[in-house]
């Protein structure tokens, strides 16, 4: 049976009824890639429902779309057990090449997926090139990013950095003009029921679908994945009173998370991990909501800011990362980081003004922090990691973050009231949200009107921030190559218009060993 190539129109996917979630694939190694479908056996063997027999899946990767040149095939159980899900983890293929993949099962093919695998670790690409998401919610608008995305052919990745979704009830969580669509289910998602069938929804969206079938995807979750502000013993939007134990709650999101995600995990389902392309980059991926402590809040917390009793990484991810990057034997150190890592005060005083106050008064050690559900409310992990890049001279680090709606660029100072004097750890990029509100959502203002005030005085307050944008949805593409990086922010018009028009709208970037310096135009 012929079977649709990536791209197909949606029309297509919609009555291929056994592979109607599409196809997906996921944490490239050299020689080899995770490839994902989910098969529906019957309309009483929906996502969710724990029902529908045992389905036998062929699964074929081809070096070329019209698969006559098998590269490696097999086949797969799909069980109720993983919701029908099909995730196979493929080895033997050629490093740094491009594939196609499919899967057959009942009779239909599903539609092709195209991949590709990662250098060999002695390689030297010329380049790497980046997708950077995050922050999708399915209510809140259309997917066009994702759209926009899918019709570059220079990707090698997207990284996707959490709140694939969104865990919210039917209506609580809309944009700017309420909710354009639906969740299902209507309720919050709690059980692993619920995640599942919240799982199966996004992965229906056709821009989505078409992005996930085009290029392979890395990513990490953040807190909407399971709830709210998440944190290692539970979440400011969990009752367990009418909910049920936050460690089973979470057990559930994680199993339908990695059922339905292709992502590559250790042997104790351990999220944090690290790819290396060549000898060009290293991508390690965080994951910061499993281990943190709880989120304090501004006033009575600020004097437990501080504390190094408290974590956002945990020991042992904290262990992991700054090993990592003392060893890496690559040019460009990336963080996947959920979170944001750069200072943002107000204001960042001198040491020793800021020091007279934390004694008196409790401000913290290095100013009032905006959002303590950033790395501003774990101070003691982030200095010990920036403290470990800059005293063991390691260069070229790139932090690459979401979670926060809106778009930033800063250096990464050890001390941010000295800055420029400073010495700084790295750079960070912080990516738009896909349709989760902006700042401009939320107070209902006209686009780049009161937002630019804003953006002007953070940036003046806080001289490390070399650009903020507070108001537009969209994604960043990041270019790598031996010689520097650049981010390139690119927001688009509508996300209520499923049709939507992009911008590009800034650039920023760094050679080897330098600061942030901005760019006159997008590397294409």
């Amino acid at each position: 049976m012929a079977s649709p190539l990536f791209g197909a129109p949606a029309l297509a996917r919609a009555e291929n009824v056994v592979f109607r979630h599409g196809v997906a694939s996921g944490d490239p190694l050299p020689g080899g890639v995770i490839v994902w479908t989910r098969v529906t056996p019957s309309d009483d063997a929906l996502p969710g429902s724990g029902s529908g027999d045992p389905v036998s899946v062929r699964w074929e990767v081809a070096g070329d779309a019209d698969f006559g040149s098998i590269a490696a095939s097999g086949t797969h159980t799909a069980t109720a057990g993983a919701d029908h899900t099909v995730k196979v983890d493929v080895s033997g293929l050629d490093a740094g090449r491009e594939y196609f993949y499919r899967f057959t099962a009942l009779g239909q093919t599903s539609p092709v997926g195209r991949t590709r695998t990662a250098p060999a670790e002695s390689a030297t690409p010329d380049r790497l090139r980046l997708g950077v998401v995050s922050c999708a919610n399915w209510e809140a608008g259309y997917f066009g990013a994702y759209r926009h995305l899918a019709a570059r052919e220079d990707l090698d990745v997207v990284v996707h950095l959490g709140d694939y979704l969104y865990e919210y009830p039917r209506g609580e969580y809309g944009g700017r003009a309420g909710s354009v669509r639906w969740h299902e289910p209507a309720h919050l998602i709690v059980s692993l029921a619920d995640y599942r069938i919240r799982h199966a929804q996004y992965k229906t969206d056709p821009d989505l679908s078409n992005l996930h079938a085009r290029v392979p995807f890395v990513c990490t979750w953040d807190d909407h994945e399971t709830a709210d502000n998440a944190w290692s013993n539970g979440s400011e939007d969990h009752d367990p009173a009418t909910q049920g134990s936050w460690a089973d709650r979470r057990a559930a999101a994680l199993q339908a998370y990695l059922e339905w995600m292709p992502v590559r995990t250790g042997g104790d389902k351990r999220l944090y991990r690290r790819l290396r392309f060549g000898t060009l980059a290293e991508l390690s991926m965080l994951d910061l909501r499993t281990y943190r402590s709880e989120q304090l809040h501004a006033g009575p917390g600020w004097r437990d800011v501080d504390s190094p009793d408290r974590t956002i990484t945990g020991k042992d991810q904290m262990d992991w990362v700054t090993a990592g990057l003392v060893s890496a034997p690559v040019t460009w150190k990336v963080i996947g980081n959920p979170v944001m890592i750069a200072p943002l005060t107000v204001p960042p005083l001198d040491p020793a003004v800021t020091a007279a106050l934390t004694e008196t008064i409790g401000i913290p050690d290095q100013g009032i922090p905006v959002n303590l559900d950033q790395w501003d409310g774990y101070t003691a992990d982030r200095q010990k990691l920036l403290h470990t890049i800059v005293d063991n001279q390691v260069s070229d680090v790139v932090f690459l973050t979401g979670d926060i709606h809106t778009s930033w660029a800063a250096d990464l100072p050890l001390v941010a009231a000295t800055y420029p004097g400073s010495p700084t750890a790295g750079v960070e990029f912080v990516v738009p949200s896909i349709t989760s509100q902006s700042v401009g959502d939320i107070t209902k203002t006209p686009p780049r009107t009161t937002s630019v005030a804003a953006e002007t005085a953070l940036v003046s307050v806080n001289r490390h921030l070399r650009y903020t944008e507070l108001d537009s949805h969209g994604y960043g593409v990041l270019h790598i190559d031996a010689d520097q990086t650049q981010m390139d922010w690119f927001y688009v018009t509508d996300i209520a218009d499923p049709n939507t028009g992009v911008r590009h709208g800034a650039s920023f970037g760094t050679r080897r060993g330098g600061r942030l310096e901005p760019r006159a135009t997008p590397v294409v």
